[in-house]
């Protein structure tokens, strides 16, 4: 018998995400953690604090993906594109709980405004969805243009000696490359400059914050 969901189901099930997502990242992933089989090494108090707040910082960018995801695919007027964005929300819930676990290895918390940006990226993918899928999806390929640099910006600050760090931010720039190039593959148009120039303040703005707090 096939099940009918209304759209409170499609409710119940979004809170849902948004509970486990800011309240306690879901264990489930569909791989295996890339530091999974590295070997610690031992961190002074500075690396150790430059660790934490990347990691941190990395984490929170998952959050906001997540968020940014379910909104746009609420919104989302092709079913195709729909189903794509939710594939690709599935790896980034990966990097968040990677993310997470790394956190705490390191005895490190996560951001305490960790629902506050997922309940502005909320906002912003259902907008994105709203203004139509071409536009969704240049947002979204911009937005994750941007993360890869972040995080290979990441890697080079990464103390040498963090494999393990290096290994899980690694893989989640492959797959922020991938996501930005199915958005593009998918028709995404490209963003006026002011808005991309509005975007990154708004991501240096979190970064600085989030590094600390």
């Amino acid at each position: 018998m096939t099940r009918h969901y209304t759209p409170f189901d499609g409710f119940l099930m979004q809170a849902a995400t948004a509970l486990r997502t800011v309240f306690g990242a879901p264990k489930v992933t569909e791989r295996a953690n890339p530091a999974e089989n590295v070997e610690e090494c031992e961190l002074d108090d500075k690396d150790k604090k430059l660790v934490t707040g990347l990691m941190r910082i990395n984490h929170a960018g998952e959050v906001c993906a997540q968020a940014l995801y379910q909104g746009q695919a609420m919104t989302a007027r092709d079913p195709e594109i729909r189903a794509k964005l939710e594939r690709a929300a599935q790896e980034e819930n990966d990097h968040l709980v990677w993310c997470e676990e790394r956190l705490n290895e390191l005895g490190a918390r996560t951001s305490v405004f960790d629902p506050f940006w997922y309940a502005g990226s909320l906002g912003l993918g259902i907008a994105a969805g709203l203004a139509g899928d071409k536009w969704s999806l240049g947002f979204l390929a911009e937005t994750e243009n941007q993360v890869t640099k972040h995080l290979k910006g990441h890697l080079e600050q990464l103390p040498e000696a963090d494999q393990k760090s290096a290994a899980i931010v690694k893989q989640m720039a492959i797959d922020e490359e991938g996501h930005e190039q199915l958005a593009i593959r998918e028709g995404g148009a490209d963003l006026p400059a002011p808005i991309k120039q509005m975007m990154k303040a708004t991501s240096k703005i979190m970064t600085n914050t989030v590094y600390h707090i």
